[in-house]
């Protein structure tokens, strides 16, 4: 799958996405990157999903309004109207028939990690698939059970779950210490024979609800990594090819999202195809230095400058490779359509492009109306603000 085209889909009117090895969606909330992301899930892995819903007792009964409902979330059936369709690679898709026939079950090509991940581990421990409501959306429940079987099956030993010596590289480790764990480790624990993830650092474990939001928001996506990322000679996880991740940037400071951005190179440089939705120009500056990089020869030392990241043997060569690679960048407009904006030209003509899809609106406006505030102050006037700054 190389392109999919949405057409009349929920909010969209038209999106039209050729996949790179990055790709990017951004736009403001509602705009339909979650909706496509989501298809993209679906239209990877349709025969996985059936089963899944058959197994766990969700009955759409061959349709696919009720279909949309149970994979989508309640109320979603609504996105499908009587224009929408899809395309992959330029060729129309027969959805009704694609859900309503029972497709070959095939391994997990697309691994989601949804936006709303903080809630697979609201007791502290990541809750089943049947643990969620008919209404909840399949990418959650999928996500959050992911979690709970790599949980049962790959970490059934002792020790800390963070920092652990075979799963990820000793620099990410650091890095992440320092900018989300401080000095803490993450655990399993147990209360009354119930298992719960906590952080340590003393003693006394601190569970899951004291944790901070960042921490909260990380640890999800830290286990989808792990699970990503297996501590073999095997470079990626069985059939899967597509890595979707939501809103990365959740509950992060900045100096987090380097880090993570760090992990997502190191997904690709794996042979993933990673797919992103955000709302932080910290991503888009990653994907305009990249194409800059690209564009005059930057060595992998110059990327990993980027990031102040140590420049050892193993970092150097996941940012090589990363350098190999391709990269899109797409913004969703509350209109309906979504546009190339690859370039990140900041002085295109298109207004789209030039403010990186609405995320460096606000720095614009700041620096124009303080420059303009400053232009007229009686200091600026008399030259005091001149002798001051010197």
């Amino acid at each position: 799958m190389k392109r999919l085209t949405l057409k009349n889909v929920g909010q969209v009117k038209e999106a039209d996405l050729h996949f790179g090895d990055l790709t990017v969606l951004v736009g403001p909330q509602a705009s339909g990157k979650s909706i496509s992301l989501q298809w993209l899930k679906l239209l990877a892995d349709t025969g996985l999903i059936q089963r899944q819903m058959k197994t766990y007792g969700l009955d759409y009964d061959g349709s696919l309004k009720q279909f949309l409902d149970v994979y989508f979330g309640e109320g979603m059936q609504s996105i499908w109207k009587e224009h929408s369709a899809i395309q992959l690679d330029g060729k129309a898709l027969n959805t009704e028939w694609r859900i309503g026939r029972l497709q070959p079950e095939k391994p997990e090509s697309a691994f989601f990690i949804p936006a709303q991940r903080v809630i697979a581990l609201t007791s502290g421990w990541p809750r089943p698939f049947q643990g969620y409501s008919v209404g909840d959306p399949y990418t959650v429940r999928a996500f959050s059970e992911g979690l709970r079987l790599l949980m049962e099956r790959e970490f059934t030993g002792s020790g800390p779950l963070f920092p652990k010596s075979n799963r990820l590289k000793s620099d990410y480790r650091k890095l992440l210490q320092q900018s989300v764990f401080a000095n803490f480790s993450l655990s399993v624990d147990k209360v009354q024979a119930q298992k719960r993830l906590v952080l340590q650092a003393d003693e006394k474990p601190l569970p899951y609800m004291v944790w901070s939001a960042g921490q909260r928001e990380f640890v999800p996506l830290l286990l989808g990594l792990y699970w990503l990322m297996p501590p073999a000679k095997v470079a990626r996880r069985g059939g899967i090819e597509w890595v979707v991740i939501e809103e990365l940037e959740m509950g992060l400071h900045p100096r987090a999202i380097s880090v993570v951005l760090l992990l997502v190179l190191e997904l690709m440089s794996r042979g993933y195809k990673v797919c992103l939705s955000t709302h932080s120009p910290q991503v888009l500056e990653l994907v305009w230095a990249l194409e800059v990089l690209r564009k005059h020869k930057g060595s992998a030392d110059d990327l990993l400058n980027l990031f102040d990241a140590p420049h050892s043997a193993g970092l150097r060569e996941m940012a090589r490779a990363a350098l190999g690679k391709t990269s899109k960048v797409y913004y969703f407009d509350p209109a309906g359509t979504a546009k190339d904006i690859t370039d990140l030209d900041p002085s295109s003509a298109e207004a789209q492009e030039a403010s990186w899809g609405g995320l460096l609106e606000f720095s614009a406006r700041a620096n124009e109306t303080v420059a303009k505030a400053v232009a007229n102050s009686p200091e600026f006037a008399s030259g005091d603000l001149f002798v001051e700054s010197k």
